[in-house]
């Protein structure tokens, strides 16, 4: 067998990367090319992504993000921005190639660590962050009743409590009113938002591969969500809704909506994404019928003593958090994509 060859992507060598993704049982949306792209121009920061060839055949790729902030840290991320990364290979000599690539880089610029974001555990001598983040994943029925019918009772009852108030949905072309809905929601949270320069570039970027759901309470958009398709499967990633929307019952209506649109479209699986255990996003989740899937975050220390722990549940965080809250939304949007840009 030939020896496999790694070096970074070179331009014109995109499409034979994504054409490589798109069939590996093991990637995902967040290790197609595009994110580079989006990251460098929205973010401005270094990636590294590393292409693994053996006698002109893709046989890996892994995604690379340098994300360095005085704030949080410097590290070696794959996938930065993202819920999943790591190496994706076609045999174990690829993924050692382009994992000890890896590790030269992250040497080489002096991080603190290298984060893969795996959803399964495949490094044994490289240190876990366990218990802390969960997927949900679950199948899509090929008939809209059958879908109504799979959501439990009770959270059934509020999806119908939102078909009652009069909800409707509507596809964005734009990203103006996503990006108001998110900003205050994630003000709420105590969590900076990105900013709407970013959502443009996604949109831009996947094209037919992202979309954007709103819903409206007459003609008021009260909750919205940024989409991600990815072979037979959709994402639901950047979402959020205002103050009246819990009343309402329209952040239910909301996942309603994307997962009957998916239905309709032929598409075979609902990634509700990741979330913290025990948070409410979480028995969010749960209680729609999903079930939790352990995600296993893999770190190789580089410069750094420990594991860095930069997540909202931190206790160091919970002053700025609080202060965070009380901010008006439109100081939110001005101070928030400089702090997020160094979280990754």
């Amino acid at each position: 067998m030939s020896k496999v060859n790694v070096a970074l992507i070179q331009p014109g060598e995109e499409q034979a990367w994504d054409d490589y993704v798109r069939v590996a049982s093991d990637a995902t949306f967040f290790h197609l090319s595009g994110w580079k792209r989006v990251i460098e121009k929205a973010f401005g920061h270094r990636t590294f992504y590393l292409l693994a060839r053996r006698d002109g055949a893709v046989t890996g790729v892994l995604p690379l993000t340098h994300v360095k902030s005085l704030l949080f840290g410097n590290s070696l991320i794959s996938n930065a921005f993202c819920v999943y990364g790591g190496t994706v290979a076609s045999d174990a000599e690829a993924a050692g190639a382009l994992e000890a690539e890896a590790v030269k880089i992250a040497m080489r610029e002096k991080v603190d660590c290298i984060e893969f974001r795996s959803v399964n555990p495949a490094r044994p001598d490289w240190l876990r962050k366990p218990n802390l983040y969960v997927t949900f994943r679950k199948a899509i029925y090929s008939d809209v009743d059958a879908n109504m019918k799979a959501i439990p009772r009770k959270q059934r009852a509020m999806v119908r409590k939102a078909i009652s108030n009069g909800l409707t949905s509507q596809c964005d072309s734009g990203v103006e009113r996503l990006h108001d809905i998110y900003a205050h929601s994630v003000r709420n949270l105590g969590t900076p938002v990105f900013s709407r320069r970013y959502f443009q570039m996604l949109k831009d970027e996947f094209g037919d591969a992202c979309d954007i759901v709103t819903v409206l309470h007459g003609a008021k958009p009260v909750a919205s969500v940024l989409n991600f398709y990815f072979r037979d499967e959709v994402l639901p990633y950047y979402g959020g809704g205002i103050s009246e929307a819990r009343e309402l019952a329209a952040n239910d209506f909301l996942y309603w909506e994307v997962m009957r649109r998916a239905c309709e479209r032929g598409l075979k699986l609902f990634d509700f994404g990741r979330s913290k255990v025990g948070t409410g996003a979480y028995n969010f989740k749960r209680n729609w019928g999903f079930e939790p899937t352990p995600l296993t975050y893999e770190f190789r220390l580089i410069e750094a003593g420990r594991i860095p722990d930069v997540n909202p549940l931190n206790p160091k965080f919970q002053a700025f958090i609080a202060l965070w809250r009380r901010l008006p939304v439109p100081l939110t949007k001005l101070l928030g994509p400089p702090i997020v840009r160094g979280i990754g």
